[in-house]
């Protein structure tokens, strides 16, 4: 019989043990092992049962095992030293209290999705784990960020396979109630809420939770409540699951209804306001909007005055290298949102339409662009490594017309990952007993093979390796249940994978430009690497495919038909439905990380970063982070066929150049034995690669970044902007109006020079004069400039300098002659050339505003 309706009745707890219901809410024993050490003490088995999830174990204990609980003086000492530890974690001063004295009291963090735990399936790669490993590193480090998303009532989805290897996606849904989740509510006890118009006469309204991260509070919207109509109840049903409107809802949902929710969390606990907002992606875009209406509507400030406001504060970070994977959105359907009945006062149509307008060469009219909307309100903005900070300088080149794509303003943090999440226990507590304290936070102490001999750490990569084989074995024979198998047919799956093989992980999303099948180009090459008698490869492979991306499902069903081939298939694996979960396995266990993407389409790929925290090496295609931090020693970069415009003859190329690499350096320097049994070369490698990268791929590094370089120089520029009733704003809208209307009149009308002989040496000097046309501006309103560097054959400058010139004459009509001198500082082919840029102390950078007049 089946219920008509579904809730969760919370265990409640002896007063003894109330404090389990304190760590079991607190995400922070997602990565604290002594808490999970804690919770699984309370029973083993059911602790393995509920896979891990504290709240679910408490759910599952009985009154009389918990009044058996209470009743051990141990375990309730445990328990209160456990909640003290956490107070103390949660309150004391960290590295950010000890920064310095003009970073933000509070930054606001959006995202789509979050990878915090298994137990919070809220996320589907990449994006969402790079989000969680964001609020968990600050609240290491003290960072007072809140975390904004949604809370999605199935996640996303849960694959298997079907007999034949085509992917299938269920979507199991998720009771709030039994998640690490706790409801906002007003003072008087009844749900906070949030609303949004929506076209029609329509209401979207959403409920919001706040999961702890440690001591960032991450607010969560959900639109599954009884005040909305069937449809907008779904807003929230699913991660990435639906397009068009259902998305846009979602992203409107996310941006205006996660400033509403801010406002909502500070009114009702007395967190100060945030001073910085950080969009990561453009799905939450539309809170620049939001916040631009808070200001017309409660300052009284125009639309223009409210955007400079709004982007003085803003930081943009962009995850995606191809213009494919943005969210575009009809203009037709924007105006729906946002013009007619719905229109905000003081916020015109046309206004918001040219926020996300493709009005550049080679854009569409028709579409809204959350990413150029992402960049046209973010003050400050970001790619995810120094490679992608260039690809996205290129790709995104159109919105500032006339400068040079180094100098378009999207700079670069590298991306890094949350060391207490991803590396094995017995890693990180074999060197916590092992190196001295500095040599522990620099790492070094892993070049010290005295700290921790060769044969102790190959032991280990064993121990590890191991673990991953019965994991795998696990999920093997549970994916072959799935598909039809008996059990009768699976006794070869005890003998799949050896603990003693050189192991090989590869694990990511599949779409297409991730190549999962690179591997598979020459099947029998890769057959005689996975059955070599004497070094031979074992893969352990993993991924989803988009379920509305049948082309990434075709490759995985490829791959899964070679790996069911009796021949190979206790060599080579593909394991459904990987999460955080099996993650947290399957990495410490691999030798090696592949990772072959088309270059430069991946914009960071943490996943080798994980892999290398626990003592593997990457073997990858020069991209992402790999292609900024792979020195020779920490791993293998495969050659590309950059240049090779067919598709084809180039994964041949790459896919022959990583056959050799497998079988002409790894396994053989896997296999290389000494005295010991221990391959002292590979050792060395691993060993280099901990001290090497291990400080560097850490995502307090990068959270310390964005610190640093992002959120305090955002916090100056808002209360410079924001002070004094927004003086600031007002004054720098004003002036951006002056300079735009006025721009036309501004020109470079002759350029002379002197100083130099006929054989210019290094150390002379160049006098620059330039004559120039200001109309009705100012002196003040620009900036005059020498751009000088080497040039090609053809006058261009690659890389170059900037000086700026002084007035030196004052003439009729605007016009002015500025003038300076140039040290010619290195040998070569030089040159030079003379522009004018606007000038003004609220610009976060010269390419702003898109005004340029070159010489």
């Amino acid at each position: 019989m089946k219920a008509i309706r579904r809730f969760t009745v919370r265990t409640v707890l002896p007063a003894a043990l109330h404090d389990l219901d304190e760590l079991a809410h607190n995400l922070r024993w997602s990565w604290h092992g002594p808490t999970r050490d804690l919770f699984e003490s309370l029973d083993p088995a059911l602790w393995a049962s509920v896979k891990g999830d504290p709240v679910s174990l408490l759910g599952a204990l009985s009154p009389e095992k918990l009044a058996a609980l209470a009743a051990d003086a141990g375990l309730v000492e445990r328990v209160r030293v456990e909640a003290a530890g956490l107070r103390t974690y949660l309150n004391e001063p960290r590295w950010y209290q000890g920064a310095g004295d003009d970073l933000p009291a509070a930054i606001a963090y959006f995202s789509p999705e979050f990878g915090i735990t298994k137990v919070l399936p809220q996320y589907s790669g990449g994006l969402g784990i790079l989000a969680g490993d964001h609020l968990k590193s600050a609240s290491d480090l003290g960072v007072p960020i809140v975390g904004v998303g949604l809370l999605y009532g199935a996640g996303y989805f849960v694959q298997s396979l079907t007999r034949d290897g085509w992917q299938v996606e269920d979507y199991p849904l998720l009771d709030p109630d039994a998640m690490p989740v706790t409801l906002v509510r007003e003072d008087d006890g009844t749900p906070a809420t949030v609303s949004i118009n929506l076209p029609g006469d329509r209401m979207l309204h959403a409920h919001v939770w706040m999961a702890a991260v440690g001591r960032v509070p991450l607010l969560l919207l959900d639109s599954n409540i009884p005040e909305n109509d069937d449809l907008a109840r779904k807003v929230t049903d699913r991660l990435y699951g639906g397009g068009g409107e259902h998305r846009l809802q979602q992203e409107l949902l996310l941006g205006v209804g996660g400033v509403r929710a801010l406002r909502l969390w500070s009114r009702l606990t007395g967190a100060p306001e945030p001073e910085v907002y950080h969009t990561n992606e453009g799905h939450a875009g539309f809170l620049g909007v939001e916040r631009v209406a808070e200001l017309v509507s409660q300052h009284g400030l125009g639309f223009d005055e409210a955007l400079e406001a709004v982007r003085s504060a803003t930081v943009f970070t962009t995850h995606t290298p191809v213009p494919a994977g943005i969210d575009r959105f009809g203009v037709d359907t924007i105006s729906q949102y946002f013009g007619g009945a719905n229109e905000i006062a003081g916020v015109p149509l046309d206004r918001v339409l040219a926020l996300g307008a493709e009005d550049y060469e080679g854009g569409d009219p028709t579409v809204f662009n959350m990413a150029v909307m992402g960049l046209r309100l973010g003050g400050r903005a970001n790619g995810v490594s120094l490679l992608h900070g260039e690809v996205s300088r290129g790709m995104f080149n159109g919105l500032w017309p006339g400068f040079d794509g180094s100098e378009v303003p999207i700079s670069s943090i590298t991306n890094g990952v949350h060391a207490p999440t991803w590396v094995d226990r017995r890693v990180s507590e074999l060197a916590e007993s092992r190196f001295a304290p500095e040599a522990l936070a620099d790492s070094t102490g892993w070049l010290d093979p005295s700290a921790i001999t060769d044969a102790e750490l190959f032991a280990l990569r064993r121990e590890l390796r191991a673990q991953t084989v019965e994991d795998a074995r696990a999920r093997l024979r549970k994916s072959w249940r799935k598909r039809g198998a008996s059990p009768a047919e699976l006794g070869w799956v005890d003998e799949a994978l050896s603990p003693d093989v050189l192991t090989i992980g590869f694990a990511r999303r599949v779409p297409t430009y991730k190549r999962l099948t690179l591997m598979l180009r020459d099947p029998d090459r890769l057959r005689a690497l996975l059955l070599d008698p004497e070094r031979p490869v074992q893969l352990i492979i993993a991924g989803k495919s988009h379920p509305a991306d049948d082309q990434g499902k075709r490759l995985i069903q490829q791959l899964v038909k070679f790996t069911d081939d009796p021949a190979v298939r206790h060599r080579i694996v593909f394991l459904p439905n990987y999460d955080i979960g099996m993650a947290q396995t399957l990495y410490p266990g691999c030798d090696v990380w592949l990772n072959n993407p088309l270059r430069p389409l991946e914009a960071c790929g943490t996943s080798g970063m994980k892999a290398a925290l626990n003592g593997g090496l990457n073997l990858s295609i020069l991209d992402g982070w790999w292609d900024e931090w792979f020195d020779g020693e920490n791993g293998w970069a495969i050659p590309t066929a950059d240049g090779v415009e067919d598709a084809d003859r180039r994964d041949d190329l790459e896919a022959a150049a990583l056959y050799d690499l497998i079988e002409s350096q790894v396994a053989q320097r896997f296999y290389d034995r000494g005295e010991d049994g221990t391959p002292q070369h590979w050792l060395q490698q691993v060993r280099h690669t901990l001290a090497t990268l291990g400080p560097k791929v850490q995502a307090t590094r990068m959270v310390e970044d964005y610190v640093r370089h992002l959120y305090a120089p955002a916090a100056v520029a808002g209360r410079e902007l924001h002070g004094s009733g927004y003086a600031g704003a007002k004054d720098l809208a004003g002036w951006k109006a002056t300079v735009r209307s006025d721009w036309s009149q501004v020109r470079v009308d002759h350029v002379e020079s002197a100083g130099l002989g006929e054989s210019p040496q290094v150390g002379d000097r160049l006098a620059v004069r330039a004559y120039v046309s200001l109309g009705a501006l100012t002196p003040a309103d620009v900036d005059v400039q020498v751009v000088h560097g080497k040039v090609s054959e053809s006058d261009e400058m690659s890389s170059f300098e900037t000086q700026s010139l002084e007035v030196t004459e004052e003439y009729e009509n605007g016009r002015f002659a500025f003038g300076g001198e140039i040290v010619l500082d290195f040998s070569g082919a030089f040159g030079y050339t003379v522009r004018v840029v606007p000038r003004h102390a609220g610009l976060a950078n010269v390419a702003e505003l898109g005004l340029v007049s070159n010489a």
